[in-house]
């Protein structure tokens, strides 16, 4: 058990209700969720993939809701955030790296394939997974196959994003400094100032920070925002193309009110990228858009797999 008694009990009865698997390749441990039968197709699972610097614990508001559309929803913290491990070498993350640790947390679980669901970092991750799955590298796995993806507020298009001043810092080659400087203030403005609006509660913006805290997470922001270099070497050369190609149904919901994946990534990926992909924007719904606003994020989430159903016959 890695949460102590500073943390709140919701985050208690979050971690009681997952369990940790280690990841072989790595030696790490790996916090997991799985919420429903366990023997649902993939057309009834929904795989939940989170942001930077977040967690699994993103969704907490959601998952109820998920419920009443999918059999099973399965969530897990990405090496380096929530209650997973944060090791400072033996993992360099990289998106590629994240990508193989989804991978390797549906292999466990016995997972035949799902709606994949991603946030912020997780949708670049989500992206490396559809780019595998395109060439067909994941038919023995997924054999039952992907069935849709969701994109939210992620900065997929690098000329669209803005970022806060603590993240330009942190991918210079000066930024594992800041390990000595950022505390829970800073954080806090951070967090406030990215989501573009004032709908985050203290109490979300204090779970980002628990979580943070846990094995120094906050400490090692120069090392869990390399991901960031992996958008700057993939976004037009493998990313983009990827989801260009692929025949999946894709759904971008966007928090217009963001400010960092600003809204101008939504509707360029819609006119440029995946014409045929379902785009809703969430009005005044900021970049943490399932903490702060995760009746409006539902309601978009089941439209979209209501029509799916409609279209399909499935679900």
């Amino acid at each position: 058990m890695y949460i102590t008694n500073v943390f709140n009990e919701n985050l208690n009865s979050w971690e009681n209700n997952g369990t940790y698997i280690e990841y072989s390749t790595f030696k790490h441990k790996v916090f997991v969720r799985s919420i429903g039968n366990e023997k649902a197709t993939a057309v009834s699972t929904v795989l939940l993939i989170h942001g930077f610097p977040e967690s699994s614990y993103s969704y907490h508001k959601v998952v109820d809701g998920l419920t009443k559309i999918f059999d099973r929803i399965v969530l897990f913290d990405f090496i380096g955030f929530g209650l997973s491990d944060k090791p400072t070498e033996n993992f360099s993350y990289s998106i590629l790296e994240h990508a193989d640790t989804a991978i390797e947390v549906w292999k466990q679980l016995n997972i035949k394939g799902g709606h994949l669901i991603a946030h912020d970092m997780g949708d670049s991750v989500a992206t490396e997974i559809v780019a595998r799955f395109n060439q067909g590298l994941l038919d023995t796995l997924l054999y039952e196959g992907l069935q849709s993806i969701t994109f939210t507020n992620g900065s997929m298009v690098l000329k669209f994003a803005d970022l806060r001043i603590t993240q330009k810092l942190l991918l210079t080659k000066f930024g594992y400094l800041l390990n000595k400087v950022v505390n829970k203030s800073i954080f806090h403005h951070q967090i406030k100032s990215a989501h573009g609006n004032d709908d985050l509660t203290k109490q979300d913006v204090q779970s980002l920070w628990d979580l943070n805290l846990l094995k120094d997470g906050y400490r090692k922001a120069y090392l869990t925002i390399r991901y960031y270099l992996d958008r700057i070497k993939y976004e037009q050369t493998k990313w983009l193309p990827a989801l260009n190609e692929t025949k999946l149904p894709v759904h971008i919901c966007w928090g217009d009110a963001d400010a960092v994946a600003k809204v101008e990534i939504a509707y360029h990926l819609k006119e440029k990228i995946c014409p045929n992909a379902e785009l809703t924007i969430m009005k005044n719904v900021g970049h943490f858009c399932q903490l702060s606003n995760p009746e409006v994020w539902l309601e978009s989430v089941e439209a979209f797999y209501e029509q799916l159903s409609l279209s399909t016959g499935k679900l």
